[in-house]
């Protein structure tokens, strides 16, 4: 089932094109990854496809329902920029703040209560403990807890772990993944720390001033991702010689570091490398990262 589908979609602002004719679809069960420079129009494209703003031209539809209605947005959630939230309230006031605003009814404690705790706040449940007094880790995760209460399929998050610390980051990542396989939750998410955002992402859209330029699975992106090996000697030009005499033919040398892109048997290089006395320092294991990769996809460019 197709999640959401944009057609040509547009956004200008005045004379700037914030957001070229997009064409993008996030299939159901996707944690959908959204790479792009600052001002590539991550942001613009989440807040037109969650209704807060509208586009200039061009199209979207939301679970394969042809055009957005209200039934479409009543599952969706999103969380973009910073959290919006009630800073003088505490965490249960809050929800009971957006249930009121989303047209809930009746007893909602067990509801709240299981919204803090599947987000990992069951210890302001009871507290009085106002939300200005969070962590901003805790506040990403109330302000997730907030968009649970209308049972989303399909949450977009900006830069949910701008700003966290290692352990706002992994509390995040966690939760994440969580949703997405407990609860069934479709993600797109944007995200600058794409390290992180790799641990997540089963698919990924790479936006460049506003031009979706690439899609991409994980899978597909491992593939293409060239893995090698590097080899730390004392002697990288007399290493580059040895190598080719084995027979290696995909091999680099930059500083000390010699790349081996060739299959290659690791006992047998340093046993030929140390009876032509060459002293081997370090051995790595490596393959092209999600960041290396954008790279290379914007041509160093960002």
């Amino acid at each position: 089932m197709e999640i959401l589908r944009t057609k040509d979609l547009t956004k200008n602002y005045k004379s700037q094109i914030a957001v070229n004719k997009v064409n993008m679809v996030i299939n159901e069960g996707d944690i959908y990854g959204f790479i792009g420079e600052n001002g590539a129009g991550k942001t613009t494209l989440i807040r037109m496809v969650s209704g807060l703003i509208k586009q200039t031209s061009g199209e979207y539809s939301l679970f394969e329902n042809g055009t957005l209605n209200h039934s479409s947005t009543s599952h969706i959630g999103a969380v973009v920029e910073t959290p919006s939230l009630y800073l003088n309230m505490t965490a249960m006031d809050n929800l009971k703040a957006q249930a009121y605003i989303i047209g809930l009814k009746g007893d909602l404690n067990k509801k709240f209560i299981d919204s803090l705790n599947l987000v990992g706040l069951s210890e302001v449940i009871d507290s009085k403990k106002t939300v200005k007094n969070f962590s901003l880790g805790m506040k990403q995760r109330l302000s997730i807890a907030l968009t649970l209460l209308s049972d989303p399929k399909f949450l977009l998050l900006d830069e949910p772990m701008n700003g966290l610390d290692p352990e706002g980051i992994v509390s995040m990542r966690n939760l994440i993944i969580n949703l997405n396989e407990k609860r069934g939750i479709t993600f797109l998410i944007s995200s600058h720390i794409l390290d992180e955002l790799s641990r997540v992402a089963t698919r990924y859209g790479f936006i460049h001033k506003g031009v979706l330029i690439k899609e991409i699975s994980k899978e597909e992106l491992m593939s293409q991702g060239k893995k090698h090996t590097v080899i730390v000697v004392d002697k990288p030009e007399e290493t580059l010689q040895v190598l080719k005499m084995m027979g290696l033919e995909q091999v680099e040398v930059e500083g000390h570091a010699v790349k081996v892109y060739d299959e290659i048997m690791i006992s047998d290089v340093v046993l030929s490398l140390s009876q032509k006395g060459i002293k081997v320092t370090n051995i790595i294991q490596k393959e092209k990262t999600i960041e290396e990769f954008y790279l290379e996809l914007m041509g160093g460019e960002v």
